[in-house]
């Protein structure tokens, strides 16, 4: 302030207050370091097992005036809200479960304010791991196949197991859950190996299942040391090699020969197949000796006969030496072979029945567990069946047969003299289905042959079946049809599709996914099979109203099936009706109807069809419309103007309807519009330029251009008259009479009384371009667009009382976009009252009058 100078105390107070405000300091945090739980949060952690609702710290900061403060936190738009916080005490509470897998800090906003400043900053906040991942095996089922000859001490296959935690949590061990002979496991690599002095045989063992933990490193967890662990189940399949002699089947092997045998009769058939199974040789019989040329043997079938007669056999008891042979591929030789021996008896006896017999002795029941469809001639070894005949000779020979096999096994040997191994052999490998049947049961016969007794005995064999990964997922239909409304948010579920995996276990499971070229709208989920949209997808029936696209189920072996899908989207009444642009105006003629119409845009019925219907009018009761096609007519009783003029007192004749469009969706949607109707009587359009108005009402512009064009014409003709005559008198030096000059002055009255009678007869349709009579002028200036407004009824003017000037545009006709003297005009109307007699006769009549109250005042001339 200057010295001496005076200011209002009012501006002197707000100063002072200015000046305290800008004293005011703000507010600060306390730095109390990061092993604090209070202050400004620096280098702040937090493991990620704390509860949630857990008080975890304390803002703590001051202000330098000592004013109260208060805390807050906030975080970034896209990130989750983990704390909430007392405004008052600062103190920081967990609201949201913590996860350092997924988010391993999270950036928070902490202010303090004393009310008037307030202080930002932005913290990072560490999420610290805490020992809550398991490890997890990846790249499940393990499932190898493993050659029989493959070294010991090869590593055959490598297991790998991650775990999401850090430090000791991540680390991973490996170990077998049992002990195991012949495979043993890296704890640190995972590599499975076969133990060392260990083999694989095809022939005794085709798969091997080893049960594999991984253990993690041990953590805390919840304030508590804990290990985590998972488990999973390797499946090792031996594929077998050629090292294996052949085997028979059914050993030891006993034969009778009756004394009333013949000779060539077959007494046993011996069974030999080649040990490797996988790959199997050809076998050949043959006698090696201990048949004293009483016996031989058919070399492919290892049928044994006898070749004399019982009488002849000199011994009670023959051991004949049998030996098998392999034969390679191509028919060669191989050095693998076996051989066994075959007791023969000679009896004569029936007094025994065939009985069968176990490991354990007398048996008549048998199971065996075994996978399905194995393969077609594989013995089930499971089965050790022996069936014997104590009888002698042809009376302990029998058949064997299985009864309720259905052919999906055969028996081996058929034909049994005395004593048998039973073999069982898979006829129909397709038939084992564990789908099918959990479990197979028949029943093994023997019946004797050839005595009257015809002794029998059953034994009953139930086979358990195990279950292998042997069928693709099935749809429950080729083909899903569904159906969605357009206005179903993102995300609405489609249709649910199914595929079913008869297998069990990991094998009947099915991961189902889409794709297609009509499938960018829509997701489904891998596991139960619900097709849903895209969250931001946005359906529209009337751009779009059909998808297809395809879905698959897998199987976790990559077996699969396709179904495809149709989704139809319904139309769903999200329009409005929509009137034409030019509804705000009609011209009606009595007894023809005028039209509106209306669009939706909806895609389908009934939410695109549309009724009319008139709300409101004025006046009322006068108006009916069609409400399906939108045609308005005058009711039947309204035939003329006059009835129209004894209805309302508006002379325009030009009423208002307020019409409405509405669909018949549900819920239905409607639009009104304001229709503004001119009537016009069908008798006073008869003539051209009443068409001509007709034509141009609802486009003045089109009238506007054609009376300019007449305007221009006229005036040209009129240029050229009058030059014309102005030569002739000067050429003739003539003055033309007064006479002539004072007949014409009373025409524009006339003019302005035609005027008058022609706007009252005329329909609304040409109240546009209607003569009308300008109010006084002083000025006698006849290009004002001052009009007013049109008569009752008709009325002679009253005569002028003085003239100050003889001008042919003293009297005009106003038109849209200026005025027209009568004198260019006098010609077309003369011409178009010739057209209307009644209307010629009036205006003869009302000039005459005019000239006769003209030459009243003559004086004022």
């Amino acid at each position: 302030m200057k010295h001496g100078q005076h200011y209002p105390a009012s501006l002197v107070l707000g100063l002072v207050q200015v000046c305290l405000a800008q004293a005011n300091f703000a507010p600060y945090f306390f730095d109390n370091g990061a092993s604090s739980t209070n202050g400004n949060m620096a280098l702040f952690s937090l493991s990620e097992d704390t509860p949630v609702g857990s008080h975890v710290y304390t803002l703590n900061g001051t202000d330098p005036e000592g004013d109260f403060v208060t805390y807050g936190i906030s975080f970034e738009s896209n990130s989750r809200n983990f704390f909430s916080i007392d405004p008052n005490f600062g103190n920081i509470t967990l609201i949201e479960e913590l996860d350092r897998e997924r988010e391993d800090e999270i950036e928070a906003i902490i202010s303090i304010s004393d009310g008037l400043n307030r202080v930002a900053e932005k913290v990072l906040i560490l999420v610290t791991d805490a020992n809550d991942e398991a490890p997890h095996f990846i790249n499940t089922p393990y499932i190898i196949l493993v050659p029989e000859d493959t070294p010991a001490g090869s590593s055959i296959f490598k297991i790998q197991a991650v775990d999401k935690d850090t430090g000791s949590g991540g680390s991973v061990t490996y170990f077998l859950q049992n002990f195991h002979s012949k495979f043993a496991m890296d704890r640190h690599s995972g590599v499975l190996r076969i133990r060392a002095g260990a083999s694989l045989d095809y022939e005794k063992s085709r798969t091997h299942f080893i049960t594999v933990i991984a253990k993690d490193g041990g953590g805390k967890l919840r304030g508590d040391y804990v290990v985590l662990s998972a488990t999973t189940t390797i499946t090792i399949n031996v594929d077998d090699a050629q090292d294996t002699d052949p085997v028979f089947v059914g050993t030891p092997y006993y034969g009778y020969v009756y004394e009333d045998s013949n000779p060539g009769s077959e007494i046993l058939t011996v069974v030999a197949v080649d040990g490797d199974r996988g790959n199997p040789n050809m076998v050949l019989y043959s006698l090696v000796n201990g048949s004293d040329e009483a016996f031989r043997i058919n070399e492919t079938t290892g049928g044994i006969s006898v070749t004399v007669s019982p009488s002849q056999l000199k011994k009670e008891m023959y051991e004949l030496r049998v030996q098998v042979s392999e034969v390679g591929p191509r028919g060669r030789s191989s050095a693998a072979q076996a051989s066994t021996t075959v007791t023969i008896r000679v009896v004569d006896l029936n007094n025994h029945p065939p009985t069968f017999y176990g490991e354990n002795g007398l048996q008549n029941t048998f199971e065996l567990t075994m996978y399905e469809h194995p393969s077609e001639g594989e013995i089930l070894r499971g089965l050790k069946i022996t069936v014997n005949d104590s009888d002698q000779g042809a009376n302990a020979k029998f058949n064997l047969r299985l009864v309720g096999a259905g052919g999906i096994f055969r028996v081996v040997p058929q034909t049994v003299l005395n004593e048998a191994q039973v073999t069982i052999i898979v006829e129909n490998s397709a038939a084992i289905d564990f789908e099918k049947f959990k479990f197979l049961s028949f029943k093994l016969l023997a019946v004797e042959v050839n005595t009257p007794e015809k002794f029998s005995s059953t034994a009953d064999i139930m086979i358990h079946l195990l279950d292998t990964n042997d069928n693709v997922p099935k749809f429950s239909s080729d083909y899903y049809i569904a159906r969605i409304p357009e206005n179903s948010p993102g995300g609405s579920n489609v249709v649910a599709v199914t595929a079913m995996d008869p297998d069990s276990g990991l094998w009947g499971e099915v991961k189902y996914s889409i794709y297609g070229a009509g499938a960018e709208l829509f997701l489904i989920h891998p596991s139960s099979g619900i097709i849903y949209t895209q969250p931001w997808a946005a359906l529209d029936a009337e751009a779009t109203s059909k998808y297809n696209f395809y879905v698959k189920a897998e199987d976790t072996e990559g077996k699969y099936s396709l179904a495809e899908v149709f989704v139809t989207v319904l139309d769903v009444n999200d329009h409005s009706p929509e009137f034409d642009e030019n509804i705000q105006e009609k011209t009606m003629v009595l007894g023809t109807p005028v039209k509106i119409e209306a669009t939706d845009h909806d895609a389908e019925e009934p939410n695109n069809v549309v009724d009319y219907s008139i709300m409101q009018a004025e006046p009322a009761n006068v108006f009916d419309i069609n409400e399906s096609t939108g045609e308005i007519r005058l009711k039947a009783f309204v035939h003329s103007l006059d009835i129209i003029h004894n209805i309302t007192k508006n002379r325009d004749c030009t009423w208002s309807v307020l019409v409405q469009a509405k669909d018949r969706g549900s819920p239905s949607f409607s639009t009104t519009a304001v229709l503004k109707i001119d009537i016009l009587d069908e008798t006073l359009s008869r003539g051209p330029m009443a068409a001509f108005l007709m034509q141009t009402k609802d486009n003045p512009m089109k009238a506007i251009g054609v009376l300019a064009g007449v305007i221009a014409i006229m005036v040209v003709i009129t240029v050229f008259i009058s030059t014309a005559m102005f030569w002739r008198n000067k050429k003739s030096n003539k003055i033309l009479p007064i006479r002539r000059v004072i007949r014409k002055r009373p025409s524009p009255p006339s003019r302005s009384i035609r005027a008058e009678w022609i706007k009252f007869k005329r329909s609304h349709a040409g109240d546009k371009f209607a003569v009308k009579d300008e109010l006084p002028n002083d000025n006698h200036n006849n290009n004002s667009l001052m009009f007013s407004p049109p008569p009752t009824a008709p009325a002679l003017p009253p005569p002028p009382i003085t003239i100050p000037k003889i001008s042919p545009s003293e009297w005009t006709v106003p038109t849209v976009s200026g005025s027209l003297t009568p004198k260019h005009i006098r010609k077309p109307m003369k011409q178009k009252a010739l057209d209307r007699p009644v209307q010629s006769a009036l205006v003869s009549e009302l000039k005459q009058k005019f000239e006769k109250k003209a030459a009243d005042n003559k004086p004022y001339f």
